[in-house]
């Protein structure tokens, strides 16, 4: 697990806890918090890793993971979920573009889309995907790069926006700002992987509704 990963898991199983799950509610009872740890597997996996003979090869591999690994884990992730949308997206309609800057409403500035439907001169519908659950790096550009693309869209473009991620738990103020932008209509709804029937469902609507081909 990468550490935001991590954190969540401690959060979960510490969830009762009234001192959290940090170094307090160590100091308070040290024999209760390693036992609470031990329903990870703690002790097993203590005792496996100290019978175990590591080479250098092990030590920089383990290394990797800890720092540059985390970040090729999250761009992985995102990567995934993109191909996710795509292959949704692609179900549907015969012209998109990926990946492009779209046309702002006023024609002289513009914003960037991972998905414009059909096109990025006049795009009908536009989605944006943000991935998020190794590395929290990027999570605090995700509110600005929403509002971007409200404010550069035409108010007849409907905004789809597909996100997930354990670290979303640990931003719910950023959550909660995009729920009002879709409360509000600049978005139109918010998906995550788990709603892929809605999410076709709906581009299906709005495939009829826009008579795109």
């Amino acid at each position: 697990q990468s550490k935001d990963e991590f954190t969540e898991t401690l959060k979960a199983i510490f969830f009762e806890n009234p001192r959290g799950y940090g170094k307090t509610s160590f100091k308070f009872n040290p024999e209760a918090y390693v036992k609470t740890l031990n329903k990870l597997g703690l002790i097993s996996k203590i005792n496996e890793m100290s019978s175990r003979a590591f080479s250098w090869k092990d030590i920089i591999q383990e290394r990797l993971k800890m720092g540059r690994g985390s970040a090729i884990k999250g761009q992985t992730r995102g990567k995934n979920l993109e191909d996710f949308v795509e292959l949704i997206v692609k179900e549907v309609f015969g012209a998109f573009q990926i990946r492009k800057s779209f046309i702002g409403s006023n024609g002289l500035s513009s914003a960037k889309a991972d998905f414009c439907i059909p096109s990025t001169e006049q795009p009908s519908i536009v989605i944006e995907v943000k991935a998020y659950g190794a590395t929290g790096s990027k999570q605090s550009d995700v509110i600005g790069d929403v509002q971007k693309i409200i404010n550069e869209k035409r108010s007849d473009t409907y905004f789809l926006l597909v996100t997930d991620g354990v670290t979303w738990t640990a931003r719910l103020r950023d959550l909660e700002r995009l729920v009002e932008f879709q409360n509000s209509g600049d978005i139109y709804r918010i998906y995550t992987q788990k709603m892929k029937q809605e999410l076709l469902e709906d581009l299906i609507q709005l495939k009829t509704e826009l008579f795109i081909d």
